[in-house]
């Protein structure tokens, strides 16, 4: 699986999507994705990342959209626009818009994405045993209205 994915040729936006967008898919029942969420929530308080999880609607749409697997999810994905970022490289743009100090961890870009995808694989495949699962997706708190593209906020 590469980091970054094309949309399709043709040069509409994703549904669901506004122009300047950028979404985070995240698997809703992942105990680590779902603290990482929290994290992203609490420290972007520009909210220029909306979220949507892997099994939501809008996330199988995108997803589906970018030609991904919309039943095996081994990675965090950000979409900025056009374009899909997974894996480490995903982490990576994601930190990069967060404020200091998060946006520094852009400096991990510097080291080989062979390297950086195989310690990101190491923790996606082993997140459940490591960390937990859900039953079900966690439903956003009142505080997180807007934040998701379900949101009609």
């Amino acid at each position: 699986m590469n980091s970054t994915a094309k949309p399709p040729a043709d040069d509409t936006l994703p549904p669901f999507l506004q122009p300047g967008d950028r979404v985070l898919l995240f698997d809703g029942v992942c105990k680590l994705c779902n603290a990482s969420v929290r994290f992203v929530i609490r420290h972007d308080r520009q909210r220029r990342i909306k979220l949507a999880s892997v099994q939501s609607p809008q996330g199988q749409a995108l997803l589906a959209r970018f030609g991904l697997s919309t039943e095996q999810f081994d990675s965090v994905v950000l979409i900025e626009g056009q374009h899909l970022s997974q894996r480490s490289t995903a982490f990576i743009r994601l930190m990069a818009l967060l404020p200091a100090p998060w946006c520094w961890l852009r400096l991990l870009q510097w080291i080989p994405q062979p390297l950086r995808d195989w310690g990101y694989d190491r923790i996606a495949r082993n997140r459940y045993r490591l960390f937990g699962r859900y039953d079900m997706c966690l439903l956003p708190s009142p505080d997180h209205r807007g934040r998701f593209l379900d949101d009609p906020s």
